[in-house]
């Protein structure tokens, strides 16, 4: 019997009002949208309306960008999407928060429960924080070294994998004629004791819909891809060109079956920025209102911020200024130092390998990227066509989708290009599980501890 066809994956992710930074300039919707459940249900909803798999909210713990000209921060993603999931019955909630500035037993705790209070439809993004701002509001000088952080990482995540394991499926009984709640024998503790931490365990709360809450992973530094490759469930990449991106998964392919894992448990989904008019004229113009309301110079310091380089150092009818970017790069590669700027080695890397491969100026290279990733403006036709081609041709198992604005260019990216999609037979009609392992296609993941039970079962044997 032949397999059914594969099928893409497709999160939308809630960047502010859109993720282009003057989409507040527009005023689609008020800023003060951002303090409120009501914004982030109706943007779920259209996702949900189109069968996406899950709303994805990035978030760090420090107030981050120019906040003279910008709507920035927002509220805590695991109580938000908490808000997000009662509106909503499908659709997955992906929480972003980071293992440097968390302890384990508490995050397992929140993740877990959000997937209780969604039915299995909750993620955890996991991320490491880079940046020194962050670290100040924790009582350091400066964010821990590159090296450290994805070390403490891999332990708060096999912490946080056992405890939300620490409940074998079948430990709870619920026997009330004779006062037995569960058989203790499979409610276990953890006792880890590492380099980092110490935790006794088990979790207060059982086991979650889906065994284990999806692991989501954002990083392409080589921590970053360590950790992703052995953890991860699905990685929100970066890549800006189709050969970058087709060199990426084949990596990560193989890096999850060095760990011994299948790779197709492993789901590669790099982010696409979108603008999407009627015509292509109608989409070119939209991005470009929107362009106008930053200027070159605002435009061109995104491009500086994400290499970590002065903006003044720009010229914009030059190519980048290699020979600086020669003494970041080696900066971001070493292990044992923070990347300069504090920023994310994946957006670094995709902007300087599409600008050297293009050969672009430093003006066309701000047309081409939208908050670190590739941009595509253009019709829905176009767009399904790009997201075709990457999904065909080994460089995406799916795509987190950035829209410039919100509501409007969710609404158009569900109800014109996922139809196209459709039609191609390449993603969903209809939702045919109720959790967000099964829309991303992936098993619910036995108790390790249930595993050792059954290991032990047949050595007696």
């Amino acid at each position: 019997m032949a397999s059914p066809p594969r099928q893409m994956s497709i999160g939308m992710n809630i960047l502010g009002l859109g993720g282009h930074g003057a989409a507040w300039r527009l005023a689609e919707v008020p800023s003060s949208s951002l303090l409120g459940v009501e914004y982030f249900q109706n943007i779920a909803r259209i996702s949900e309306r189109g069968t996406l798999d899950a709303i994805f909210l990035a978030d760090g713990p420090a107030l981050n960008g120019n906040v003279a000209n910008n709507p920035v921060g927002g509220l805590e993603p695991t109580v938000l999407l908490t808000a997000v999931a009662l509106a909503t019955k499908y659709i997955g909630v992906i929480a972003t928060a980071s293992t440097t500035y968390n302890d384990p037993y508490n995050l397992a705790r929140r993740i877990a429960s959000l997937d209780h209070i969604s039915g299995g439809r909750a993620a955890w993004n996991v991320v490491t924080t880079a940046g020194d701002i962050a670290a100040q509001n924790f009582g350091l000088t400066g964010a821990p070294l590159h090296h450290d952080r994805y070390g403490r990482a891999a332990e708060f995540l096999d912490i946080a994998i056992k405890l939300w394991d620490s409940w074998e499926d079948d430990a709870v009984i619920n026997d009330w004629k004779n006062g037995v709640f569960a058989d203790a024998k499979k409610v276990h503790t953890i006792d880890h004791a590492g380099e980092h931490f110490s935790v006794r365990g088990p979790l207060n709360v059982r086991r979650t819909p889906q065994g284990r809450p999806v692991l989501v992973q954002a990083g392409s530094s080589e921590g970053g891809k360590s950790v992703g490759s052995r953890y991860a469930d699905a990685i929100f990449t970066t890549q800006t060109t189709l050969e970058d991106g087709q060199a990426f998964y084949a990596e990560m392919r193989n890096r999850a079956r060095a760990w011994g894992r299948d790779p197709d448990s492993l789901k590669i989904m790099p982010g696409l920025s979108t603008v999407i008019g009627s015509t292509e004229a109608e989409a070119h113009a939209r991005c470009d209102e929107l362009d106008s309301y930053q200027g070159e110079l605002g435009l061109a310091g995104q491009i500086a911020a994400r290499i970590g380089i002065a903006v003044s150092d720009l010229d914009l009818d030059a190519p980048l200024p290699w020979d600086r970017i020669i003494d970041v790069r080696a900066t971001q590669r070493d292990a044992n130092t923070r990347a300069l700027g504090g920023g994310s080695h994946g957006f670094f890397e995709a902007q300087i390998n599409l600008a050297r491969r293009e050969n672009l100026t430093v003006r066309q290279l701000s047309k081409r990227i939208r908050s670190g990733h590739r941009l595509a403006v253009g019709t829905p036709e176009q767009i399904a066509d790009t997201l075709e081609e990457w999904f065909k041709s080994g460089a995406a198992d799916g795509f987190n989708i950035m829209p410039d604005m919100f509501p409007s260019g969710a609404e158009i990216f569900v109800d014109e290009v996922v139809p196209l999609l459709r039609r191609r037979g390449i993603f969903r009609t209809e939702y045919t599980g109720t959790t967000l392992r099964h829309h991303l296609g992936l098993s619910r993941p036995k108790s390790q501890y249930e595993e050792e039970e059954d290991c032990e079962r047949l050595l007696a044997v």
